[in-house]
């Protein structure tokens, strides 16, 4: 908190009178994250209503730039001292989730560009469930990635799959 207080150039009893707890500013900070991804991602999805491939574009492009400010530093002090917190964190990401990938599955559906015969719920529970398992802090830290890194191959695995072209057999 000192360090915090002196680069904002306010006193450390300033910061306590907004702030009670170093946890009330960690989960302060989280809730506006959160705002912001929502807002980010309401705003891709009304730019692009029925655009599948540049809504699946913005709406990957969006999530790249947000979790690239999570560091693996943080990932791993939010582990060790507030692991209440990530509690949060996990509830509101899977509604994030269930939101706009589900509503960009539904789209792909209906324009031809995800496949039918899988249901988009079951598209998003597969989803949501490979997020809750690997992008916790403690998995995070032991795979060696950083968040940004862990979504990036969750969705390419979810989206693009595991087989390459050698691999898939006519």
């Amino acid at each position: 908190m000192d360090d915090l207080a002196a680069e904002l150039g306010i006193s450390k009893k300033t910061l306590y009178a907004h702030f009670t707890s170093k946890t009330a500013l960690l989960e302060a900070v989280l809730a506006n994250k959160f705002a912001n991804v929502s807002s980010t991602l309401e705003r891709i999805g009304r730019e692009h209503p029925h655009d599948f491939p540049a809504a699946l574009h913005q709406l990957l492009a969006g999530m790249h730039r947000e979790l690239d400010e999570i560091k693996p530093p943080f990932v791993r002090d939010v582990r060790l001292k507030a692991p209440h917190v990530f509690k949060i964190v996990e509830r509101r990401r899977a509604e994030l989730i269930q939101r706009h990938f589900g509503k960009l599955f539904v789209e792909g559906q209906r324009k031809g560009m995800v496949r039918k015969d899988v249901p988009a719920k079951l598209m998003i529970e597969i989803l949501l469930g490979a997020v809750q398992a690997i992008m916790n802090p403690r998995r995070i830290e032991e795979l060696g990635l950083s968040p940004k890194a862990g979504f990036i191959g969750i969705i390419k695995v979810v989206l693009e799959g595991a087989l390459i072209r050698k691999g898939v057999k006519p």
